[in-house]
């Protein structure tokens, strides 16, 4: 009788898990998608112009999902490496998360992804949401400069007609959309009179997407395209009086894909050629200071939330104008801080005397986080302590031990068919092209196949099913309940660290995807431990019928 009640008792259990499971991650998908900064409602003010322009007119160009190491093949892109030589370039370091909406506004605002108020997940054009915050084509009008943008559809998203002059945008992502793009350019660019273009090139993303990713000749191929197509761009400018900037906004895994914080992603080229500047190789740079170094050159305010630094050390600026330029970037940086701090609502930290906005607001975030996480850390240790506790002493026996075995199992099994044998990184990468309902139905494979692998392990090792339908049933939920508590640990780890859902800052996105993820597994490891207890039970049946006990 008490074994009876037991296995209804677990039934209702592994319900509640799995329906649990499921509203989380929905919320926790939810949340993402919906996250806005902190400074979306009050932006901070923009402030004075920086003075006389260094240059007639900027044109910058990116390279969507170029990785620094292609860049730097003389052989795939040999017009770049030239172009290396007769000006200023480094390599650029960006923040996850590594998708191409949120690094287009950390280029064009100098802000991270966290308070740039862009979706930190590319959305549907539809969905695209016009930046709010600061940006270069914002500052550009306001000195009554003419703008111009060529590129994906998101762009004109992005930068409503009141802050560009011209705009040329296409659904495309190929070579000949490429070509599109840079033909709208042109006569822009041979016309003159715009002093702000922004050529968006998106070929080698494509290659990386849809064409086996950097380990495959085609991504060379595009690549090279591409190089080409910057020629034909740099061959329309005056290096006296032209500024031109060659970017990417991310990088991609081997395999193709990015968006997560893998390394490779987060690495990309930065050269720039033209009146002012110090030819030379220089020391590793921020994705963030693109910005207020084209505001330097078009002479315009710093823009208003940026968290980077203008690159004079790439430039002739006389003392006098670097100065001038410090002072602005002094007032700039104690705004944009200020701002952030009243938003979250916490006093600036009395221990920081760095003037930039960066490690200010990294001091609030975690002065706020600290109020926040140490309830969460109680909860975490408390949870899993007592569901440890309660495992252990649940019944101490070999059958207990084969069982704890077999969630072990299951979960080498499914991060060796996860990682091993597919190849996935633990990260927003390796979200397939069909987004999250791509990742889902992999998951959902993944997990099928170790669960049930596990359990047949289980099972066997245990002698279960030897022992009648009952006990079989039993066995099979204490499996799965074994199997989920080694699955809610990483859940529960993300709990402490970030909360249950995305709130007024971005998460951490290694713990995110193991959160996610997990959370996804548990819902179809309850799913299946009712389903496959079900099938012990029969097969418990059937072997205590014909191999009866004497």
């Amino acid at each position: 009788m008490f074994r009876a009640r037991w296995v209804v008792l677990s039934i209702i259990t592994l319900v509640l898990i799995a329906y649990g499971s499921f509203t989380w991650v929905n919320a926790l998908l939810d949340s993402i998608f919906a996250y806005r900064s902190p400074l979306h409602a009050a932006p901070p003010m923009p402030g004075a112009p920086l003075g006389q322009p260094m240059a007639s007119r900027v044109v910058l160009v990116i390279v969507d999902a170029l990785r620094d190491d292609t860049s730097r093949q003389p052989d795939v892109m040999p017009f770049l490496n030239q172009l290396r030589l007769q000006g200023a370039w480094a390599t650029m370091h960006s923040q996850p998360p590594s998708f191409s909406q949120p690094a287009w506004t950390t280029i064009a605002t100098g802000a991270w992804p966290e308070i740039n108020d862009a979706a930190p997940i590319n959305v549907d054009t539809a969905e695209v949401l016009p930046w709010t915050q600061d940006s270069i084509f914002a500052v550009a009008k306001r000195a009554g400069y003419k703008t111009a943008v060529s590129g994906h559809e998101w762009w004109g998203r992005f930068i409503l007609p009141g802050l560009r002059d011209a705009g040329f945008f296409t659904a495309g992502e190929d070579d000949a959309a490429d070509r599109d793009v840079v033909n709208a350019a042109m006569p822009w660019l041979v016309g003159g009179g715009y002093q702000l273009v922004l050529i968006h090139l998106d070929q080698v993303d494509y290659a990386g997407h849809s064409q086996g990713g950097p380990r495959d000749p085609r991504w060379n191929a595009a690549a090279m395209r591409a190089d080409g197509l910057l020629k034909q761009i740099a061959g329309a400018l005056d290096y006296d009086r032209d500024s031109l900037f060659v970017v990417s906004d991310h990088g991609q895994i081997d395999r193709g894909g990015h968006g997560g914080q893998d390394p490779i992603t987060l690495v990309e080229p930065f050269v720039m050629a033209g009146p002012g500047v110090r030819p030379g190789q220089y020391p590793d740079i921020q994705q963030v200071d693109v910005a207020p170094t084209i505001a330097v050159l078009l002479g315009t305010n710093l823009p208003a939330t940026g968290e980077g630094k203008p690159l004079t050390q790439m430039l002739n600026v006389e003392t006098s104008r670097q100065a001038q330029i410090a002072a602005a970037w002094n007032v700039q940086q104690d705004a944009v801080a200020s701002a952030y701090e009243r938003s979250i609502d916490v006093v600036r930290q009395s221990s920081i005397t760095d003037a930039t906005a960066y490690a200010r607001i990294v001091a609030a975030r975690d002065a706020r986080d600290w109020n926040e996480l140490w309830p969460r850390r109680i909860v975490f240790a408390s949870v899993v302590a007592l569901i440890g506790a309660g495992v252990l002493i649940w019944k101490r026996s070999r059958g207990v031990a084969m069982l704890f075995l077999g969630a072990i199992l299951y979960a080498l099994a499914y991060n060796l068919v996860f990682a091993v044998i597919t190849g996935n990184v633990y990260s927003l990468s390796t979200v397939p092209s069909t987004g999250a309902t791509g990742l889902a139905i992999e998951v959902a494979m993944f997990t099928l196949i170790a669960t049930v692998l596990a359990w047949l392990a289980a099972m066997v090792l245990s002698g279960a099913l030897r022992r009648g339908a009952l006990h079989a049933a039993q066995a099979t939920y204490g499996f799965a309940l074994i199997t989920l508590y080694l699955l809610s640990l990483p859940v529960l780890l993300g709990f402490a660290v970030d909360g249950a859902t995305t709130t007024w800052r971005l998460p951490n996105f290694l713990l995110a995807f193991l959160h996610f993820t997990n959370l996804m597994q548990a819902m179809l490891v309850a799913v299946l431990g009712i389903v496959l207890s079900g099938v012990a039970a029969f097969i418990g049946w059937r072997m205590k019928a014909t191999h009866p006990t004497p």
